[in-house]
């Protein structure tokens, strides 16, 4: 109960006050006044408690009014001046479990995405088709990302993280069996890789999330996506191996069956307690009745679809993978027919870029880290965007393919420091939708253009693969600097 309203039921009795030490006088100063009721019933109550200025006649305590009580409430902090405590690797312990578990499915998905690079010129071959109806695989991949957003949020509420997570394994699972089916027809290829799209996508967007509210975000973010590099380095190495000693193009992807078996089980061991560690946080609103709700879902996917930080991340993260799966679909198409190469000699050079990506995330986040992410990211898109110019006007088929793994080594960190920027950005309670929604629109980046690349080869020649991707890298550049403002602290 508060002091004030014990303060209405309690008699002070000033005929007798508690008697205090004596009174201290300076030699030759005059004596002390005795002190007076108000004096002392400032000292029982306080000033800055709002106690009583005087007594009643009968020597209660006038009643407080509710103002003054809820005036007298100590403050409660705000949304904005709650913090959070930031989790690590060793606590809770099964966080390095999680983290093992993310950067598996990560390297797997970079393992699926780097394989059709070298793949495409044998799929062409096999179906005898041309660069626009093969680039469909993009085109369903991307469906498949943007079919995911919507469903993320809402999985993870239902399911739980390890569900979710297993649930998309599953459906990667799917794709796969339709790619080894002996003598399946080109539309269940094309159709195979909306699967792969969709698992993809839910499996990337928690997985972000778990990562970025690690401590220290950006390495943290930099091992994840180095992941999806080494993946990105051996699938290619590995295809190009296959097909150049006489097996099917699609015998790849049984080695990415075995490895989403191998994920689908990891997940659920590593999340089956992360609700318990992570209690997840209620958001409430208070109504006019006085009850509180909850925020719903689509509500929350609304304010997300709206914040300004998901837009420009999502266009950011768009651009970015468009160049990134633009270079690695077709700068072997390039090489063969503009450099007159052959297929098993520079089906290497895939394996060159994702090569870089690899080392740039690992080596680079960190770094990038220390010198700021706004400033670094714009360096390393003037960089990248240099060497592909290179890779365009220097006919040299070596010195292209050093270029390449620069342009892979200069773009690997900008993925994990972008993540890192958006989770700082954006509110706790909006992530998950957000997030998700970048990484669903950005991997239709990772469809629209090498679909349309294709397209232009069709016509024009492979050499349309360059302009296209320094065109991409300005508009990175300029969703990067149209981002709000980095604060002091996370926004909640």
């Amino acid at each position: 109960m508060d002091s004030h309203m014990l303060g209405a039921f309690i008699n002070v009795d000033q005929s007798s006050p508690i008697p205090g030490p004596p009174a201290v006088a300076r030699k030759g100063a005059p004596p002390l006044p005795a002190p007076t009721s108000h004096e002392l019933d400032n000292i029982n109550w306080g000033d800055r408690l709002n106690g009583p200025s005087a007594p009643s006649p009968s020597g209660a305590q006038p009643p407080k009014t509710p103002n003054e009580l809820e005036m007298s409430r100590p403050p409660s902090p705000s949304t904005d001046e709650a913090t959070d405590i930031v989790q690590t690797l060793s606590n809770p312990p099964m966080n390095k479990w999680r983290l093992l578990s993310c950067c598996c499915m990560c390297f797997a998905n970079g393992f699926q995405d780097s394989a059709p690079g070298a793949l495409i010129p044998y799929m062409e071959k096999d179906y005898n088709i041309g660069y626009a109806v093969v680039s469909l695989i993009f085109v369903t991949n991307a469906i498949g990302f943007i079919s995911a957003a919507p469903l993320a949020h809402m999985l993870q509420a239902s399911l739980g993280r390890a569900r979710m997570l297993m649930v998309a394994q599953a459906i990667m699972l799917t794709g796969y069996i339709m790619l080894v089916i002996p003598h399946r027809p080109f539309p269940v290829v094309v159709f195979a890789y909306f699967f792969m799209g969709m698992g993809e996508a839910l499996n990337l967007a928690p997985n972000n999330t778990f990562c970025a509210n690690l401590a220290n975000a950006t390495t943290t973010l930099g091992a994840f996506h180095g992941s999806y590099g080494i993946g990105g380095t051996i699938g290619p190495l590995i295809a190009t191996a296959l097909v150049s000693n006489g097996s099917s193009w699609s015998t790849i992807y049984f080695l990415s069956l075995g490895l989403t078996i191998f994920n689908l089980a990891f997940a659920y061991f590593s999340f089956r307690t992360y609700e318990i560690d992570n209690p997840p946080a209620t958001n409430l609103t208070l109504t006019t009745s006085g009850r509180q709700t909850a925020n719903s879902k689509s509500r929350l996917l609304k304010q997300a679809l709206r914040n300004r930080t998901t837009i420009l991340g999502a266009l950011f993260i768009f651009a970015y993978q468009g160049a990134e799966v633009s270079i690695s679909g077709w700068v072997i198409s390039f090489l063969i027919s503009y450099r007159h190469s052959s297929p098993s000699r520079v089906g290497y050079v895939t394996a060159g870029f994702w090569g870089g990506i690899t080392i740039g995330r690992f080596l680079l986040s960190h770094p990038a880290h220390k010198i700021g992410e706004k400033t670094a990211v714009v360096g390393l898109i003037a960089g990248a965007a240099a060497f592909q110019l290179l890779v365009w006007l220097v006919p040299n088929v070596i010195g292209e393919a050093v270029a390449v793994s620069i342009v892979g080594l200069l773009l690997g960190p900008v993925y994990p420091c972008a993540t890192a920027v958006f989770s700082r950005l954006l509110e706790r309670r909006l992530q998950m939708s957000a997030l998700a929604f970048v990484s669903a629109l950005g991997s239709s980046g990772g469809a629209v253009a090498p679909f349309f690349t294709g397209l232009l080869a069709q016509q024009v020649g492979t050499w349309v693969l360059h302009p296209i991707c320094v065109g991409l890298f300005s508009g990175m550049v300029g969703c990067w600097w149209g981002l709000p403002r980095l604060g002091g602290k996370r926004r909640e």
